[in-house]
Order: structure tokens, then sequence, then C-alpha cells
């Protein structure tokens, strides 16, 4: 396990395994830690920790299929991608929703999109061609 790491953030699910299956595949990243209620991505100087919501509280929260947007929290999640359009069909594919190219954006020279994963967590890609594609990360 690196301690090198420029940023990290963690991300409480109710399935932790497939947000973190989600994140693996969308971000590049690599699985380096299971254990009880938890799991370990790292990437490119970035680390993210997927915990399991604790089962009384996670027997409360309701994912929707679709699921629903989570638009209220105060942190948005940012991750580079090759291609937000070869992006946006996997997202589909893994349970998330990334919005159409109509609703893309530039920020800082970038483009820009947001979507959310499985649980309705919000995220942004940021097009970046220097970042990993998906076929270097899961090939």
């Amino acid at each position: 396990m690196s301690s090198q790491f420029v940023a990290a953030a963690v991300i409480y699910a109710k399935d932790m395994l497939r947000i973190s299956k989600f994140y693996e595949a969308i971000a590049c990243l690599v699985v380096v830690e299971t254990g009880e209620g938890y799991i370990v991505l790292e990437g490119g100087g970035f680390q993210l920790s997927v915990v399991a919501i604790p089962a009384n509280i996670a027997a409360t929260v309701k994912v929707s299929d679709p699921p629903t947007r989570r638009e209220g929290s105060p942190i948005k999640l940012v991750h580079f991608v090759q291609s937000i359009a070869a992006a946006r069909k996997q997202t589909t594919e893994l349970g998330g929703h990334l919005n159409s190219a109509a609703r893309e954006w530039k920020f800082q020279g970038v483009r820009v999109c947001d979507g959310h994963d499985p649980e309705g967590n919000v995220f942004q890609l940021r097009e970046n061609p220097l970042a990993n594609s998906v076929a270097e990360c899961n090939g």
C-alpha cells in the first residue's frame, strides 16, 4: 500500500462491492485492501475508501432503480478520464448515469460532465487525453 497521495476521499455505500467496482472501472482505480466493512482503491496519487453504511442505517437508505441523484451533498468527487464519451457508455453499463453531451461544459480549458454512481452519489468527469484509458486500466 502506497502512502504517496495528493488526495483521498471516503464514500459510504449501501452496496460497498458494487460502488467499489464502479469507481474501479470509471476512475481506473485498483483495489489495494479489503476488510470487514471497507474496500480501499488507489490510483494516480488518489485513494478512495468505500465504507459500508452500518446495517441499521443502511436499512433506512432507499436506492431507486435507476438511482436518484443525491444533489444535497456539498462534496463532488472529480475523476479525470481520457474520453467523456467513452465513459458515458460504461457509466450506464455499471448502473450509474452521466449527463448527455449537450450538458457538458468547459472548465479551465477542459471538457467537464457531471453524473452519479449506482447509489446516486454525484461525481464529475473531466476529460484529459493524458489520463489512463478504460482499456489501459482494465486490460
